[in-house]
């Protein structure tokens, strides 16, 4: 198995020096494994490929990705900020505040963070460049506030793993909601401290953002995640048909509330939830093919007993697993990483008592991270290409704001019930 696993890493290395899509390395090193140590027949790739994509639950991830277009072009994202301006109020710091209360209403919409960074980002970054605070410091506390959009339902990232690991996305979805607000709250603690002693902003420095009339509708966006989670929950849809009542919501909020979305609109947000759904289905092919190769090796057998071997403590096995996906999320893709690892690890989570649904939370806390960390960190490029700077200008900010998300994933491992209370308490 030595020779093979070399074999499969070493060129999955290879293929990253390259610059080669994290998806294509994938599929590139899976097969040079096969081939070279005659792992499996040639037309077994094709087959493993379409297997990892024929599962029912992975429809939700184009719907919900459409629902979080239409919510943009039904003009919710304004009216999100204007309702976020409305809870936190004007003060110093106020905008920073309702830059993370924004990303995490938005987020309730799209389950993406790079989407929920490009929305807010557009409206917020410039309000703040105004108003005095450097754009490296405005560009890194959106990256970390977009990419709560991973763990505030509805999440692709949490279908992602549910679907990997037979976990329940009706369970996930609703232990999302604490630690979700918990690392927002965090985010908004820390930066609004720092505007306060570095004088950034002023008492009305959020005056004029967005029109007050528009805050009210803003409240349309919360209907989207309460009938998600509620109606699954309630045994009323499962998550792929919460993704179509979704869809239908945001036509029904673009169509009658607002009246922006035009069929121009709605055919333009079609082509790019095809787009963008066909990305992530890619990556999610390739990695179930690299993720069948290591289990023909007995790679999630020998991780098991290599553990059981180390320690029995389930604690010391969460923070090791923290460590290593904080190390593996700064340069490979989230859901690359969720594929390759999240079913080797399930295996081994029965044996310490430690609870999938806890763990997926961790997991995606610890991905969100992962996210806003060079070299890739996905959200934070993405924050800095919408603020018009070089990633290398966030980083002396990044820190603060990263050591409050991992403050929070930290409580959250050694606190499971915490993550686990209001799933529990929804039976």
């Amino acid at each position: 198995m030595g020779g093979a696993l070399a074999t499969l890493f070493g060129t999955f290395a290879a293929a990253l020096v390259f610059d080669i899509p994290v998806a294509s390395a994938l599929g590139i090193a899976a097969m040079a494994a096969i081939l070279v140590h005659d792992i499996a027949p040639l037309p077994v790739v094709a087959q493993q490929m379409v297997a990892g994509l024929d599962s029912f639950p992975l429809l939700a991830i184009p719907l919900f990705v459409l629902a979080g277009g239409l919510m943009g072009a039904a003009g919710l994202t304004g009216r999100i900020v204007a309702l976020a301006l409305s809870l936190v109020g004007q003060r110093r710091g106020a905008l920073a505040a309702v830059a993370v209360v924004a990303c995490m209403l938005f987020g309730a919409l799209s389950g993406s963070g790079v989407a929920d960074v490009v929305a807010i980002g557009s409206l917020v970054l410039p309000a703040m460049r105004r108003s005095g605070y450097p754009p490296g410091f405005s560009a890194a506390l959106l990256g970390c506030a977009g990419s709560l959009g991973t763990i505030i339902p509805p999440s692709i990232v949490m279908i992602v793993y549910g679907v990997a690991t037979g976990t329940s996305i009706g369970q996930l979805f609703t232990a999302g909601l604490v630690p979700g607000v918990l690392a927002g709250l965090a985010l908004m603690a820390v930066s609004v401290w720092k505007a306060r002693r570095e004088g950034w902003g002023g008492t009305a420095e959020a005056e004029g953002l967005v029109e007050e009339e528009g805050a009210w509708v803003g409240l349309l966006a919360l209907g989207a995640p309460a009938i998600i989670v509620g109606g699954i929950r309630g045994g009323i849809f499962t998550a792929t048909e919460a993704g179509a009542v979704a869809c239908l919501y945001a036509l029904v909020v673009g169509v009658i509330a607002t009246r922006a979305l035009t069929p121009a609109l709605l055919w333009a947000e079609l082509r790019r939830a095809a787009e963008t759904s066909g990305v992530i289905l890619y990556v999610i092919a390739t990695a179930s093919l690299f993720g069948w190769v290591l289990g023909a090796m007995g790679a999630p057998q020998v991780v098991t007993a290599w553990l059981l071997g180390l320690t029995r403590d389930p604690t010391v096995v969460i923070l090791l697993a923290m460590a290593l996906l904080l190390v593996l999320g700064t340069f490979m893709e989230t859901i690359a990483v969720i594929l390759l690892l999240a079913p080797i690890l399930s295996s081994t989570l029965p044996r310490y008592g430690i609870d999938p649904v806890h763990f997926g939370l961790l997991l995606a806390l610890n991905l969100a991270i992962g996210a806003n960390t060079p070299p890739l960190g996905i959200d934070l490029m993405a924050a800095c290409r919408v603020a018009g700077i070089p990633m290398r200008e966030s980083f002396r900010h990044l820190p603060a704001l990263l050591g409050a998300m991992a403050c929070v994933l930290l409580a959250l491992a050694l606190m499971p019930d915490v993550v686990l209370a209001l799933p529990r308490a929804l039976g």
